[in-house]
């Protein structure tokens, strides 16, 4: 019974000492807070555009070393190479500078496009969207998702380019955001296929030439 009385003493005394030193939770206080690893809040690092002795011109950013490569490697789109970091339509979608989505897709559309789009739409949008672009995905089969947008309604075949690769980027209601998981190109690729798609749902044979017409027959 004294274990216990004193075990409670000691606790009750430890709780006080620590209420004392660091206060309630919520109290204010103008005394500067406790720094329990001060390595954390004072790193040694430099700030960009401060003084600094340690180089000749005496500040902290100094110029990459002439001959310098990029680490990444650009991409390459109709208007021609862009690198990752840069504000331009296939990094976000958008006309540089303002918040409009660009019309049309940045990449060139050939059949390797396509090919790796189709790729790319099976593994992550059809679980959802179906292997059509329907909606009618396995999700939806099982009853996880109950509602998933068919890519052929007018109002996503409506969408430019842009506004689809900010959706797929940043995602919208149930649907995650793919942005940290498919590459730049490969969301393209899947905007690409995904009109291919849409163009053999919606499509006619009026929108054939007379030869592809002919041939057709």
């Amino acid at each position: 019974m004294r274990y216990i009385i004193s075990m409670l003493l000691i606790g009750a005394a430890l709780g006080a000492a620590v209420v004392g030193i660091a206060g309630l939770p919520g109290r204010l206080s103008r005394k500067p807070p406790i720094e329990v690893f001060p390595d954390m809040d004072r790193q040694a690092k430099l700030r960009p555009q401060k003084p600094f002795d340690f180089f000749t011109n005496g500040i902290s950013s100094q110029l990459p070393p002439a001959g310098t490569i990029a680490r990444s490697e650009p991409i390459q789109t109709v208007d021609g190479a862009v690198y990752r970091f840069e504000d331009a339509p296939v990094n976000t979608g958008k006309i540089s500078g303002t918040t409009n989505f660009v019309e049309t897709n940045p990449l060139p559309v050939n059949d390797a496009l396509l090919a790796r789009g189709h790729e790319r739409f099976d593994i992550y949008c059809a679980p959802c969207h179906g292997r059509l672009g329907d909606g009618n995905g396995i999700t939806k089969k099982l009853g996880l998702m109950p509602a998933v947008a068919n890519l052929h309604d007018k109002r996503i075949v409506e969408m430019t380019d842009g506004e689809i690769f900010n959706t797929v980027t940043h995602g919208k209601g149930l649907m995650g955001a793919y942005g940290p998981i498919v590459p730049t190109e490969d969301r393209w690729a899947i905007i690409a296929y995904t009109r291919a798609l849409q163009l053999s749902w919606l499509g006619s044979t009026n929108d054939l030439t007379a030869d592809q017409q002919a041939a057709l027959k």
